[in-house]
């Protein structure tokens, strides 16, 4: 008899949420990576797939396997490839086993990786881009965890200032007078693996443009499992939407016991449904595709979605083939 094929390899999960790209894999227990390319930043690095080696940052949400074990593959693979080192934002008690982690492949590549490994407290920030900063976040799961917003700071001009003419605005700049304030956009935020917590319904979740969002269980019998893992369940988003007014919110971490279907009819029953379009599963590869392939149809030929390099786009490719 011949043997069956063996079973295909994750597929890379893409969706397009202008002006942003969302695209990794994300199953519970067995892998996760999220990366937005045009914020060059990854969370997690359960797998290192082709295209989160172009982000030079990852943010690390906690050190759980599924969401670590990637990460000396890519610190190698980026100084391999002479992209650079990378670097890798997490917790502050997780900083030095993840040193020593990458000192124990000294000895069994009898070479060093270079790396960097940075801790962020919580409440504390780090410029990744020209005036866009990663603030870290404490949540609550079984490891020591954070959630990361990723943060626009813009200058406006002061609301007293508005009607004055440009002459005179600079006079007063030269006397020193502050014209100025800083506003803070929210881009995106990322929640990591938590249980429910006020650390969700802070402005940062609230106002962000994209919540990448964990949701392990959709089964009513899996609450208590939720629970005692420190996850969140489907139940646990209601209130989260009310209070999240991003135009797209992007749930991972679904676990393979949930059929993609019976997700998407759960989520269809939120609030009679008033969530359903901004609320994307990003390993909903069907339903993504079909997405994808009206934004193109809608933008015609030249549709403006932005280029990236051939190992992503490969990775794009055999997402939406699938």
């Amino acid at each position: 008899m011949i043997p069956s094929m063996p079973p295909r390899e994750g597929q890379v999960g893409f969706l397009y949420l202008p002006p942003f790209r969302v695209q990794g894999i994300s199953v519970a227990g067995e892998q996760t990576v999220i990366q937005v390319p045009e914020l060059d930043i990854c969370f997690d690095m359960g797998q290192c797939t082709r295209a989160s080696l172009s982000a030079p940052t990852v943010a690390l949400s906690h050190c759980h396997m599924d969401h670590v074990g990637g990460l000396p593959y890519w610190f190698s693979q980026r100084h391999f490839q002479k992209i650079g080192t990378g670097r890798c934002v997490c917790h502050p008690r997780v900083a030095e086993p993840l040193r020593a982690m990458m000192r124990s492949w000294i000895d069994l590549e009898l070479q060093r990786t270079p790396h960097e490994i940075l801790p962020l407290e919580p409440e504390s920030e780090l410029e990744i881009k020209n005036n866009i900063f990663l603030r870290a976040i404490e949540t609550s799961h079984t490891a020591p965890s954070l959630a990361f917003a990723v943060i626009e700071r813009r200058s406006k001009l002061k609301d007293e200032f508005r009607d004055l003419p440009q002459d005179r605005l600079r006079e007063l700049k030269s006397r020193g007078t502050e014209i100025t304030r800083t506003v803070e956009i929210p881009l995106v935020a990322y929640t990591g693996d938590t249980e429910p917590g006020p650390f969700l319904f802070r402005d940062e979740f609230a106002s962000a443009k994209i919540v990448i969002s964990e949701c392990t269980f959709f089964e009513t019998e899996h609450r208590s499992r939720a629970r005692i893992g420190k996850h969140l369940h489907v139940n646990d988003l209601a209130a989260l939407l009310r209070v999240w007014r991003s135009e797209s919110v992007v749930l991972v971490h679904v676990s393979r016991r949930t059929s993609i279907p019976f997700a998407r009819e759960c989520l269809a029953s939120i609030d009679d449904g008033a969530h359903a379009s901004r609320v994307h599963l990003l390993m909903d590869m069907r339903s993504n595709k079909q997405r994808f392939d009206r934004q193109v149809a809608e933008d015609g030929e030249n549709a403006e979605i932005p280029q990236q390099n051939d190992a992503a786009r490969d990775d794009e490719k055999r997402a939406h083939d699938g």
